[in-house]
């Protein structure tokens, strides 16, 4: 019986060999997907941290523009006319005038300027009727940051009206001079070009008389030709030389006949004009206020898109009256 029972335990022990060396294969395999798969996950892992700076820093160098400290400004406006020559101090009798500012910008508005002579130095009262600024430089806003103190810096005061006054020097008129302003909102300077316009003073604030006229040149009334030149513009327009002049009780006129027929209108002496005849050219009547000096007229001319005035100045030779 002993020996029977020996066959079926010999039995039992092999196929429970078999079956044990039949599982190390599948749990080899399954260790190593397991491991397969964790090494993958671990590379994704890392692909995907590696990848994230790169697309935090191209977010940063996209968003940059945002943030820029670069100024944007209006388009600057010319100032001054073509031809324009300094008139010093000295030529200005001692008092006090208010006279015409060109600015290069449309934002720095001058309500009014009060001119100050005394002993041929020169100095300007600018009306600001806003409190938009906090200071002027006479020069750029670079230099006016590199300077080493706030000294040069020209703050305001306040008059009736509660409108920022900002005494400057003035070098000369008729003269591009440079000016920075601080903005109180921007906090930073902005560059401005300013032109002080010895047009617009009255002629007695003159030493001397910066014309001939009529009475000095002895033109008795009657009718003349004088040479006229006209600067100013593109340059490609002009005007009829010699033009008719005629004096009438001292006074002088002069029948100015345009290259063209696109003036509808001329502003001379403040004063504004049409014109007579819009047939071939342009052809004005207008006041001579004196020989010898670039006389400053505007000129509306219709030949672009739209109507455009444009500032000219006319020199009348009195060399060449006949």
């Amino acid at each position: 019986m002993k020996k029977k029972n020996i066959i079926p335990l010999l039995l039992s022990c092999l196929i429970l060999a078999a079956c044990g060396e039949g599982k190390a294969p599948a749990e080899t395999a399954s260790t190593t997907a397991e491991t397969t798969t964790a090494a993958t996950s671990a590379d994704t892992t890392t692909a995907a941290e590696t990848t994230a700076p790169v697309a935090e820093t191209n977010a940063e160098t996209t968003a940059a523009p945002e943030t820029t400290t670069e100024k944007v400004t209006v388009p600057p406006q010319e100032v001054g006319f073509e031809g324009m020559e300094a008139v010093s101090g000295s030529a200005i009798r001692d008092g006090e005038y208010h006279i015409n500012v060109d600015s290069s910008s449309s934002m720095f508005k001058i309500a009014d300027c009060v001119l100050k002579v005394k002993d041929g130095e020169m100095t300007a009262d600018i009306i600001i009727a806003s409190k938009s600024y906090e200071y002027l430089f006479m020069g750029t806003g670079e230099e006016a940051d590199a300077v080493s103190s706030e000294i040069p810096y020209i703050g305001y005061t306040t008059d009736e009206q509660d409108r920022s006054v900002f005494t400057v020097p003035v070098e000369a008129l008729d003269k591009e001079i440079q000016c920075a302003a601080f903005s109180a909102k921007k906090k930073t300077w902005y560059d401005r070009t300013l032109v002080f316009r010895a047009d617009s003073l009255p002629d007695d604030a003159f030493a001397e008389s910066r014309y001939a006229d009529a009475d000095s040149l002895g033109l008795a009334d009657g009718e003349y030709t004088a040479e006229v030149m006209l600067e100013g513009g593109s340059g490609r327009a002009s005007v009829q030389s010699p033009a008719k002049i005629t004096v009438k009780d001292g006074k002088v006129t002069a029948e100015i006949i345009w290259s063209s027929n696109k003036y509808d209108y001329m502003i001379v002496e403040g004063e504004k004009l049409l014109p007579v005849s819009c047939e071939e050219h342009s052809v004005f009547e207008i006041p001579v206020k004196g020989f010898d000096f670039k006389m400053p007229v505007s000129a509306d001319t219709t030949a672009m898109s739209t109507p455009y005035e444009i500032e000219y100045t006319l020199y009348f030779d009195s060399a060449t009256i006949k």
